[in-house]
């Protein structure tokens, strides 16, 4: 069966869809987007997903129309037979001139796509993530540093070069040289029994899942420390570990091919992490829930 998507407040085969040819997000990158993860059926935090988005659209002036995008969301599942799921919802700013001048009468161009999503092995969960450090930089004095927008290269360029060094993630800094987030991820690292993450001056994305753990960790008695990171605190860190809606919890393995904590961290286990991923999974039996 053809896949089927949500465009503009109808749901048809995935070949019909079409989107104008001076549509802005296309032609100049003035578009938000939200990737989030359904389990049986329920999306995880969707109310947190559209917070983000409906603060990011105020700060650019991208109005998100009438449409009712929860509703939206599950029909796109409902209509793919989906379960387990990534979706994707993306909002324009709609069709404009060849100027690179907001239309003055916006009317937002919505898609929303939904896939099957499997998550990476356990043995994957179990060994970690290998990442670099890119090239590429994050501004963080750069409003869009904060905003999950269209305007997304420097990441897909970070990613490639990962690819290219035959790592799953790649690792960014910012302009002044401190540990910001990955191309797809937010990072944290394990000292004892405390979480360190880079803090949103660093020009890293507020991330759903990152908010999610901190949540958690004061739950469990886990110290948080929102501050600017040294990459090099990464490599001497106890753990380490990325965060996104769809992965959840990965343990960071190693860095430019150097392993995160020394043998005695390694004997010992990554504890913390794997109390926070146990604890992850718990807030999403928790939340998630039987579709009405």
């Amino acid at each position: 069966m053809e896949q089927i998507v949500y465009l503009n407040g109808t749901l048809l085969p995935r070949g019909q869809a079409k989107i104008s040819p001076f549509d802005h997000g296309f032609l100049y990158g003035y578009a938000l987007f939200e990737t989030m993860r359904a389990y049986s059926g329920y999306i995880f935090r969707f109310q947190k997903h559209l917070d983000r988005l409906t603060r990011s659209a105020e700060l650019i002036g991208l109005p998100l129309g009438t449409f009712d995008l929860e509703k939206a969301c599950y029909d796109t599942l409902r209509a793919n037979n989906l379960d387990d799921a990534r979706i994707r919802l993306t909002v324009s700013i709609g069709e404009g001139g060849n100027a690179p001048d907001p239309p003055p009468h916006p009317r937002p161009t919505v898609l929303i796509v939904a896939t099957s999503y499997t998550p990476p092995s356990a043995e994957k969960y179990r060994n970690g993530f290998k990442a670099v450090v890119s090239s590429m930089q994050q501004n963080s004095q750069s409003p869009l540093s904060r905003l999950k927008s269209a305007n997304y290269l420097n990441n897909v360029l970070a990613r490639k070069e990962a690819k290219a060094a035959g790592a799953d993630e790649a690792l960014l800094l910012n302009e002044r040289g401190f540990l910001c987030e990955g191309s797809t991820s937010n990072v944290f690292l394990v000292t004892g029994n405390s979480l360190i993450t880079p803090d949103e001056e660093s020009g890293c994305l507020p991330g759903v899942t990152r908010q999610a753990v901190i949540e958690l960790a004061s739950e469990l008695g886990i110290g948080v420390v929102q501050r600017e990171v040294q990459i090099e605190e990464l490599l001497r860190a106890d753990e380490a570990f990325v965060t996104n809606s769809l992965l959840e919890l990965m343990p960071l393995g190693e860095v430019d091919g150097k392993p995160i904590g020394g043998e005695s961290e390694k004997e010992k286990g990554s504890k913390v992490t794997e109390r926070l991923m146990i604890g992850y999974g718990e807030v999403v039996a928790r939340e998630t829930k039987p579709l009405p």
